[in-house]
């Protein structure tokens, strides 16, 4: 489990096929920047843009993972060297300072907008038509590996489009501070949402 609070910017500088075929993934070398590597140990959990990966190897500075051409498939970030959100994953002795996440991606959104609004940016992403029920005004959302709070939700033909508001600290200590329209992020919803709707659909 994670908490969406990013530890650390760090970047992807090697990616090494795993094998030859079509699928194949790949070996990806993470220079782990300000994240503290000393408790991390082979098979820890460290979330990559939000996505859980497991720890293969590792030096005081740097670790590798190991990720599926599924995986690449069904993420954004992961496929290109650059820069990456990266937290460990949540001990019982921390703060949970964001909310319950797992580090598991529902679904890749696209960035319709992100521009200043004040002293802040405003994030407008568009989500697939399948996550739009677990979506609501301030409730909690995942975009790369980040907690963020909804605040405006609009349902459209191609799917759901939701705002979020960044304050300065966040665009600083993450990668949103790249994001352009047209960038893919993902997107994990709410844990408890996801409980929720399942216990719904199976009501009489």
């Amino acid at each position: 489990m994670f908490t969406g609070i990013v530890a650390a910017v760090g970047k992807i500088t090697e990616m090494t096929p795993l094998g030859s075929t079509a699928d194949a993934g790949v070996r990806l070398h993470i220079d782990a920047g300000a994240l503290d590597m000393g408790d991390v140990g082979l098979g820890d959990s460290i979330a990559i843009n939000g996505a859980c990966m497991t720890v293969v190897s590792k030096t005081a500075d740097r670790f590798t993972v190991d990720v599926s051409r599924e995986s690449l498939n069904r993420t954004a970030g992961l496929d290109a060297l650059g820069e990456v959100n990266l937290e460990k994953a949540l001990t019982l002795a921390e703060r949970l300072g964001g909310h319950l996440v797992s580090g598991h991606v529902d679904g890749l959104g696209v960035v319709r907008k992100f521009a200043p609004v004040g002293e802040s940016m405003e994030l407008v992403v568009e989500a697939p038509r399948e996550m739009a029920k677990y979506l609501a005004y301030k409730g909690s959302i995942v975009v790369n590996g980040v907690s963020l709070t909804v605040n405006r939700v609009a349902d459209t033909e191609q799917g759901c489009e939701f705002s979020i508001n960044l304050i300065p600290h966040t665009v600083a200590v993450t990668t949103l501070k790249h994001l352009q329209p047209g960038t893919k992020v993902n997107l994990e919803v709410d844990l408890i949402a996801r409980y929720v709707e399942r216990m719904l659909s199976l009501q009489p």
